[in-house]
């Protein structure tokens, strides 16, 4: 069992003594301190999982204690009966839980114990996330700072060791295929292949010599609602059993991967319309990882942009162009329905024009000609700062509909009209 190490904090001598007896006699590993202002310095030493700590101290109490530590282990709280209003308190600004005395000595081990698996967990999700950081390079590839980006990158890290299907959800230009990638580099199966195809166009013939070239390592299929439907039966055999069959062959194969798939089409719709078969898409979504639109997520923009504008100049061996004020109110108010591919397409263009004497990010958007003209004018503008607006009052009133209304200066009603009106997802906010 790993050692678990509780750091005690109590002034009175004979509490702390029964208090480390008892944590040692459950097999753990105990520090006990007389003054909370050592706290600091003996969490950087001792490492400690969990703080054990009394309410009322000389020198500091439970609940300055609390205020004092950064990104610390649990703390749990022993109160007495007439402290019970500070601990409330104390666990209202992040502490783990609190025992009052005289407390039960079971209970109180089985909270620590659940205290201590919490900070491991939370520490292996931090190890992951700085190894997603360092294998993968999220940060730079999946940028951004909105917190659907941040839980997604999270959910990568977590996903990536699973042998779980993962099916990846967004509309075109997203980063579908970046995340399937990441999701198999951070995976033990990084140093084997990984394949990707478009399930559209390929078939039934095809896949045994497919599923052969990926064997040990990550199928990636995209598209997967446009799946032909002869092809379904045999992807289904595949992800059940780890078997193909080639054409003429008597025997099986039997092939070890990983099946990851993507499409920017309503699922469900796809069963109901009888396009993709209900069992296979059970075992395709074994997890969802929905990637947001760029729409979404607008304050985003800005530091794409310049990633974006500052990678094509590397390649073009040119200046990085200048973003201004009127580029980045340009940015702001188009609705990127091509989502980051449009945004890097249009980057090139604008360093394109950079390097002909001139542009701007209204020019470079101006001269796609694969997308009807933008209309970077006042009521885009507006709408563009109203989901903003409204998306940033949701999150800070977690989800209160009417505080959010509030506190935007409309009534309810019009909250709600305006929500629809513009598009946002109010739970996809939260």
């Amino acid at each position: 069992m790993t050692d678990t190490r509780v750091l005690i904090i109590d002034d009175d001598r004979a509490m702390r003594s029964s208090l480390v007896d008892l944590i040692e006699a459950a097999g753990w590993t105990a520090k006990a301190l007389a003054r909370a202002t050592e706290v600091p310095r003996w969490v950087a030493q001792f490492s400690p999982d969990v703080i054990l700590s009394d309410v009322r101290m000389p020198d500091m109490s439970g609940l300055d204690l609390l205020r004092s530590l950064d990104d610390a282990p649990p703390v749990v709280l022993i109160s007495a009966h007439g402290d019970i209003p500070t601990a409330v308190e104390a666990m209202n600004n992040g502490a783990y839980s609190f025992v009052e005395k005289p407390f039960d000595p079971k209970r109180l081990l089985l909270i620590l114990r659940h205290a201590s698996d919490q900070h491991r967990m939370r520490q292996s999700n931090d190890r992951l996330k700085t190894r997603l950081r360092e294998v993968t390079g999220l940060d730079r590839h999946l940028l951004g700072q909105t917190p659907d980006m941040q839980r997604l990158r999270d959910m990568i890290a977590l996903l990536a060791d699973s042998e779980a299907s993962v099916l990846i959800t967004g509309e075109t230009g997203t980063g579908k295929d970046l995340t399937a990638r990441a999701l198999h580099d951070l995976s033990g199966r990084g140093d084997r292949p990984f394949v990707a195809v478009n399930a559209a166009q390929i078939n039934a013939e095809q896949l045994p010599h497919i599923a052969q070239s990926a064997n040990g390592g990550t199928l990636f299929l995209d598209e997967i609602c446009a799946c032909p439907a002869p092809l379904q039966p045999t992807l289904l055999r595949l992800i059940d059993a780890g078997e193909v069959l080639a054409q003429g062959q008597g025997v099986p194969d039997q092939v070890t991967l990983r099946v990851v798939s993507a499409t920017n089409e309503d699922t469900e719709q796809a069963v109901a319309d009888g396009r993709l078969r209900a069992d296979l898409l059970y075992r395709l979504s074994g997890f969802t990882l929905s990637l947001p639109p760029l729409r979404a997520r607008l304050d985003d923009v800005p530091m794409l942009a310049l990633r974006f504008l500052q990678d094509s100049a590397a390649a073009q061996d040119v200046p990085v162009p200048e973003l201004t004020e009127a580029d980045l109110t340009t940015l702001i108010a188009h609705d990127w329905p091509g989502n980051l591919r449009e945004l890097r397409n249009v980057a090139d263009r604008r360093v394109f024009l950079a390097r002909q004497g001139g542009g701007t990010m209204a020019d470079a958007l101006a001269s796609d000609a694969t997308q009807a003209p933008t209309r970077p004018g006042l009521r885009e503008a507006v709408a563009a700062f109203e989901r903003q607006m409204i998306a940033k009052a949701i999150q800070a009133h977690a989800g209160r509909m009417d505080d959010a209304a509030e506190a935007l200066g409309i009534g309810r009603r019009t909250l709600n009209e305006k929500i629809v009106k513009l598009g946002l997802d109010k739970d996809a906010l939260l």
